[in-house]
């Protein structure tokens, strides 16, 4: 493969037999001859947060493309699919290193919901065609599942896809579509049989999110920002080479994504993108003991605070252990099953009341702040971090399954109790009462 432009430019390591010593020694040599010197130099003083004072978004964007052609992006992958084809304890023992330089994968949705389904029920051909774009995020991926009427019951989904010779035509509409203006493609479920029980009815298909008959609209949050959006599909098309797995077994090909989406938003650990966003409990104690320094009232100094904060760190870390559990399986060669519906479950909760520490923490601070009231954009530009993290941690029990549906999973699939009756359960779609 000497010269092949998707060789990754470790491949020289690459392969299951590489050694730890081996593995680092050429990473560490990679990191001098391509990561930046005050990116290094920041990661080594002081950890990702001294590299995060240094380095811009925008910069660490234009440079990524290096970091895609590393192989490192996702180093236990085939070097066909722009991995290295490392076992877990190599690729765990280089993650350690170079995580003192904050190099987050920019393309997380592909890397966490588009490949697994490729991995579990693509083709050949799909995986070469799709996979390496994604490490290197040349093209960006985004979710089509969840729609304005059926968002628990997903599998009541409406949107329509009509065969068309060699291609599926697609409309309806989908609705938090997380990313959808920066994606190229979207995993994208679809009826194409209304005759049948709703989980036989759905294909899954890879649709480019660039083409005509497709529009999306913003979705502000609270706290101001743009993160979601809702997507319109009006006679966009899908080639049926682009179709992932056999038509009408779609909801079978989404439980690969769908627990990969579980253990994406799991947070520490997890091995995926940390949605979950605001406070750490290391965060916590820096702004308790700021406030004491400042001498105010509720920091560190008083035993109330000190206490709920500990506790919540002794959460974090089981959270993180389970995680790490979960990737232990991973490592195994085992698809992420119903299991990482506990990491979601506990970490989408646990979230909420870590940012809601942080408000507390705050104050009247965290109830006003400086900003134009007239002019919601400037008002939600001064809202002080730890408010915006406390509102967008109202969507955690939300995103990725409700924390309700996350349960029945865990009680059906993990502890084997009976399914919640469901009379209409063996009905054909087109007969199922819809909102």
């Amino acid at each position: 493969m000497s010269g092949d432009p998707t060789e990754p430019t470790l491949a020289h390591v690459a392969g299951p037999d590489v050694a730890v010593d081996a593995a680092l020694d050429a990473v560490r040599a990679w990191v001098e001859s391509n990561v930046p010197a005050a990116w290094r130099d920041a990661g080594e003083r002081g950890g990702p947060a001294e590299v995060r004072k240094v380095r811009r978004s925008a910069e660490y964007r234009e440079w990524y493309p290096v970091y895609g052609r590393s192989g490192l992006v996702a180093a236990g992958w085939e070097v066909r699919y722009g991995g290295l084809a490392w076992p877990r304890p190599v690729a765990r023992a280089v993650e350690q290193y170079t995580a003192k330089f904050h190099l987050p994968r920019l393309n997380p949705l592909g890397l966490n919901l588009a490949a697994p389904a490729l991995f579990a029920h693509g083709t050949e051909d799909q995986r070469l065609r799709f996979l390496p774009p994604i490490v290197r995020a040349d093209e960006q991926w985004c979710q089509l599942f969840s729609e304005p009427g059926s968002g628990s019951d997903l599998a009541s989904l409406s949107t329509r896809a009509s065969r068309d010779g060699d291609a599926w035509v697609i409309n309806g509409s989908k609705i938090w579509t997380t990313w959808a203006d920066q994606a190229s493609f979207a995993v994208l479920l679809a009826r194409t049989n209304p005759d049948v029980p709703k989980h036989e009815g759905i294909t899954y298909f890879l649709i480019d999110m660039r083409q005509p008959g497709v529009q999306i609209r913003p979705l502000q949050h609270m706290g101001g920002e743009v993160e979601f959006f809702q997507t319109f599909l009006d006679g966009a098309r899908v080639p049926d080479s682009q179709r992932v797995g056999a038509e009408g077994m779609g909801w079978k090909v989404a439980q690969a994504t769908l627990s990969g989406e579980r253990q994406m938003v799991s947070g520490t650990g997890s091995g995926g993108v940390d949605r979950i966003g605001g406070a750490s409990t290391r965060a916590l104690v820096r702004l308790a003991r700021a406030i004491t320094d400042d001498g105010l009232p509720g920091g560190w100094d008083d035993p109330r605070t000190r206490d709920r904060l500990v506790r919540l760190y002794c959460e974090e870390r089981a959270r993180a252990w389970t995680n790490q559990r979960v990737r232990s399986g991973l490592a195994a060669g085992r698809a992420p099953g119903p299991e990482s519906s506990i990491g979601k479950v506990h970490a989408s909760e646990l979230n909420q009341r870590i940012q809601a520490a942080a408000a507390d923490l705050l104050g009247a601070r965290g109830i006003a702040w400086p900003g134009d009231a007239a002019d919601p954009a400037d008002y939600a530009r001064s809202m002080p971090a730890e408010v915006r993290g406390m509102l967008r941690s109202r969507a955690n029990t939300i995103e990725g399954g409700t924390s309700e549906v996350n349960r029945n999973v865990l009680a059906e699939r993990v502890l084997g109790l009976p399914k919640e009756p469901d009379p209409w359960r063996g009905k054909p779609w087109r007969e199922l009462p819809r909102s």
